[in-house]
């Protein structure tokens, strides 16, 4: 993932020549918070990546025949690892970062994905439990039961087989969170698999790595690897399924280059998540539920609150509410403990919060708190930017923003609401807050949306339970949330088993 204007808020990922790895030596690590350049990136030789991909292919088999309580095993340790190590985690994703809350959360995000993920694959009663396999390395048997048939004779017994090899291509605005979330279930599976963070935020992977060689089965089947645009394009081509986040341009080429591989593609791309705020809600939990949804990791988020619609009868109200609490949401400068929002980590992604604004201030929208990309230290900052007098004309109110503004907009009834939220290509997620839960169902039901968080905001960062997926341009594939988000790493098989007569009616009859 690049960082540039072109190729989005998460970064890029895929495109390049996959022949070298030349401009990669030119990325250097930058440091949010002061605005310096303090190491060069350290990409692979495309000698060394074929060699990393041979190496986790060749693991890989005794990865699967572990079955799912000998993976369960590993990952276990592995967690025990991680939290023993968890300061150099935090060290290292606030270097890249600048925000402490954040790379605390998305360690024990981490945490807890290994506790949720192993206890799912050995619980034989859940529904990932029953599907995931044996992983005998012969076809890992599902169902011990037979399926019955139109022909009483045939039975069918389930199988089915991990890929061997995940790529992960995962972009820079929560490093460690994005670049696991997939590997988890991908190993939980049974694949290898080999993890591209974007190369705005690799240092992570340093500790990363040393909490997997403390677990030798796992280190033998994950790989780490640093690298911009062309390494991620190299990725693509040597692996047998690719997981991308990041923006929709860039996930467009990983699908195309996927594509021409034949290889599945699961993508979770951009968003521009809506909230609805309906007459009769509980406004100060709304306003304090928004401004969250909207600010945390400074608006650094695919799932972040980026529009917000009001009902005509509470919007001054709700307004006011909203920006009394925005307002004394501060900087984490000139300290981490001054405030609560980070530096915009990429600078290309200030340059497009800047775009939106001056876009938005042409076009006569107003500015109730913040307004403005701020340069503090060498780095850059937004404060919480409520805005008035918004239309869908406006770029802040029809583009991913990836900052920490807030456009509010009033609507007349619930259909005008559904109107202006599903007026948009994006359908990740988003929030209804209402009167009461089935009031506020009512409306989510007819959102074109993935997930909908009722009478909260941004709930599917915390909960990954719930199975969704992304409408229109927000992604592509099954879920990676819930039982699906094992299951598309296996490829299903069917053993078709004839248990009748030998004089089967179909056969050619060949006896003498």
């Amino acid at each position: 993932m690049t960082g540039s204007p072109a190729n989005s808020p998460k970064g890029s990922a895929a495109r390049g020549s996959a022949a070298g790895f030349a401009r990669d030596a030119e990325l250097r690590v930058r440091n949010p918070r002061t605005g310096q350049d303090e190491r060069a990136l350290c990409p692979p030789t495309p000698e060394g990546l074929d060699a990393e991909v041979a190496r986790l292919r060749a693991a890989q088999p005794a990865w699967e025949a572990l079955g799912p309580a000998g993976r369960a095993d590993a990952l276990r340790r592995w967690s025990r690892e991680i939290a023993a190590r968890q300061d150099d985690m935090v060290a290292a994703l606030l270097h890249d970062t600048g925000r402490r809350t954040e790379s605390v959360m998305e360690v024990q995000v981490l945490l807890s994905g290994i506790a949720r993920w192993t206890a799912a694959i050995t619980d034989h009663d859940s529904p990932i439990g029953t599907g995931i396999g044996t992983g005998r390395g012969t076809g890992s048997v599902v169902g011990d039961g037979d399926t019955t048939t139109s022909l009483p004779w045939i039975a069918v017994r389930s199988g089915a087989r991990p890929y061997p090899l995940v790529g992960v291509i995962s972009p820079w605005n929560f490093p460690l969170l994005l670049g696991t979330i997939d590997l988890l279930p991908a190993l939980a599976a049974g694949c290898a698999a080999v993890v591209k963070p974007s190369e705005v935020t690799p240092r992570f992977l340093g500790p990363l790595r040393r909490t997997l060689d403390a677990v030798p089965e796992l280190a033998a089947v994950v790989g780490l690897v640093e690298g911009g645009p062309e390494v991620g394009a190299a990725l693509v081509d040597r692996v047998d399924a690719v997981c991308f986040t990041g923006s929709v341009p860039t996930g467009r080429a990983v699908a195309e280059q996927a594509a021409r591989a034949f290889i599945p593609a699961y993508l979770e791309l951009g968003g521009k998540d809506p909230a609805i705020v309906m007459q009769g809600a509980d406004l100060a939990r709304a306003a304090s539920a928004v401004l969250w949804g909207a600010t945390a990791n400074t608006g650094q988020s695919c799932l972040s609150i980026e529009r917000v619609y009001v009902h005509r009868k509470v919007f001054d109200e709700f307004t006011g509410l909203l920006s009394d609490r925005a307002a004394k949401v501060g900087l984490a400068w000139p300290d981490l403990d001054s405030g609560q929002l980070g530096p915009i980590i990429d600078p290309a992604q200030a340059e497009v919060v800047r775009a939106h604004l001056d876009d938005a201030y042409a076009q006569g929208a107003v500015a109730l708190t913040g307004g403005e990309v701020e340069e503090l230290g060498g780095g850059l900052w937004c404060r919480p930017t409520v805005l008035t007098a918004v239309h869908h004309g406006m770029r802040v109110m029809t583009e991913e923003t990836f900052g920490p503004v807030i456009p509010l907009m009033p609507f007349h009834d619930a259909d005008d609401a559904v109107r202006l939220a599903d007026d948009s290509q994006y359908g990740l997620s988003a929030a209804v807050f209402a009167a009461d839960e089935e009031s506020a169902l009512a409306v989510a039901r007819r959102l074109r949306s993935g997930a909908v968080s009722i009478n909260d905001a941004g709930l599917t960062a915390f909960v990954h339970e719930g199975e969704k997926q992304s409408f229109g341009f927000s992604g592509l594939g099954a879920s990676r949330m819930g039982a699906a988000s094992i299951r598309r790493f296996l490829r299903r098989q069917a053993f078709l088993v004839n248990r009748g007569p030998v004089d089967d009616p179909w056969w050619w009859d060949t006896d003498d």
